[in-house]
């Protein structure tokens, strides 16, 4: 592939979660003993480089604008199969006979130096198709990153989880059940406290998305494969961050098809809510419900310990989504434009500011700050595009002497 990156794909056949890095010296995610991968000599590496038979790469990670909440990021990799190794019944593929369901794979770009993990996860199918004459087999390999596993896995009464954990204990707590990577997390201090957990069925997902929603917070898949909790604290601190800059006049990064919108789809200004054993709790902003008509949202059996934490959580959910402006949905970055730095866009991740001016036909210019909260990636010969999702920040606070964040009467406190 003639591409702004080095391009890699791995097909890794071995069990297992965690992910065929190997051991590393010093490293604190991967020269953890007992948690990182020894190399022997004696054992043939799992690894292997389907680079030179990839034909193209499709990535899809982020935030569902609609239903606002993380979902499973997804890559398809169509690879030309001419010696049918992908064929789990062929004796002589040299795969056999490891070729099953969730093995690993794993996408990367780099450039100079720099590799960035585009995506990480589990191979879910394997979908052979042939050319017209019949001449040529190849497949579409289709995986998932690790929301999958914790969507199959379920949990019930999970040890050491009493009221009065933080957060970020009880998702931790969760991961431990399963048994979960400890090197394939990355879990900041939550700022809520939880109940005890209730013990009931549910899928690790479901669980973990409930903790998730009191904190008000996010929790992901990185590109790694990295199982990511940030505290709603830590998500107000991105606020601050520098902007990567986007425009058209040529001091930024351009951008192509850029997507507005201004609707009432994401307008909130009614919310109910009920912790397990808790009383229901509706915070409403009459002003909003004047303006809109009623945008409602119902959530119960919260794991929050107290109703007061029930309430606060109601009113900053309803105070972030109460109104609309005129949004800028996703933009197109073609990486094959020499004026696009890759290395910046190849290492763009969840919560990166990002400001975006458009030049309108009467002359005036739309200038929106947001945030990255999704990318999908098409990848072949001689194309490199990456489609960004962009929101408004899933939290507001109060940043002092910031230009956006930072204005008395304007931003939240």
């Amino acid at each position: 592939m003639t591409l702004p990156a080095q391009i890699a794909v791995s097909f890794d056949y071995s069990s297992g979660a965690t992910f065929g890095t190997g051991f590393v010296i010093g490293d604190s995610q991967y020269g953890v003993i007992g948690e990182s991968r020894f190399g022997s000599s004696e054992v043939v590496t799992p690894v292997v480089d389907l680079t030179p038979d990839v034909y193209s790469i499709k990535i899809q990670r982020g935030r569902n604008i609609m239903r606002d909440t993380f979902e499973s990021g997804t890559a398809t990799v169509r690879v030309y199969d001419p010696d049918s190794n992908f064929n789990p019944q062929n004796i002589n593929s040299i795969y056999y006979p490891y070729l099953t369901p969730l093995r690993k794979l794993r996408i990367s770009a780099t450039v100079g130096a720099t590799e960035e993990f585009l995506f990480s996860g589990y191979i879910t199918d394997y979908k052979y198709s042939y050319d017209q004459e019949q001449r040529m087999g190849y497949v579409d390999i289709s995986a998932n990153d690790a929301f999958r596993l914790l969507q199959m896995a379920n949990v019930a009464t999970i040890p050491t989880t009493p009221a009065g954990q933080t957060t970020s204990t009880r998702v931790e707590k969760i991961l431990d059940d399963i048994q979960f990577p400890t090197s394939m997390r990355n879990i900041s201090t939550g700022g809520y406290t939880v109940a005890a957990d209730p013990g009931d069925l549910r899928s690790t997902l479901e669980a973990i998305k409930n903790v998730e929603f009191v904190e008000q917070g996010a929790f992901f898949i990185d590109g790694y494969g990295t199982a990511v909790f940030k505290s709603r604290t830590e998500i107000l601190e991105t606020l601050g961050a520098p902007a990567l800059e986007f425009n058209q006049d040529g001091t930024g990064i351009p951008y192509a098809n850029l997507k507005f919108a201004f609707d009432d789809k994401l307008i909130i200004n009614s919310c109910t809510l009920s912790r397990i054993g808790g009383s229901e709790i509706t915070v409403f902003d009459q002003d909003s419900i004047d303006k809109y008509f009623p945008h409602s949202v119902t959530q119960n059996n919260l794991v929050a310990e107290t109703d007061a934490q029930v309430e606060d959580i109601a009113r900053l959910f309803v105070s972030t989504r109460k109104d609309t402006t005129i949004r800028i949905d996703e933009m197109v970055i073609d990486l094959q434009d020499t004026a696009v730095p890759t290395a910046d866009i190849i290492g763009l991740d969840f919560f990166q500011n990002l400001e975006i001016s458009n030049n309108q036909p009467d002359g005036s210019v739309i200038t929106k700050t947001l945030q990255c909260q999704g990318i999908a990636w098409d990848i072949a010969p001689n194309k490199m595009i990456a489609t960004i999702t962009t929101l408004e920040p899933i939290a507001n606070g109060f940043i002092i002497g910031d230009s956006n964040w930072g204005i008395i009467g304007v931003s939240t406190f």
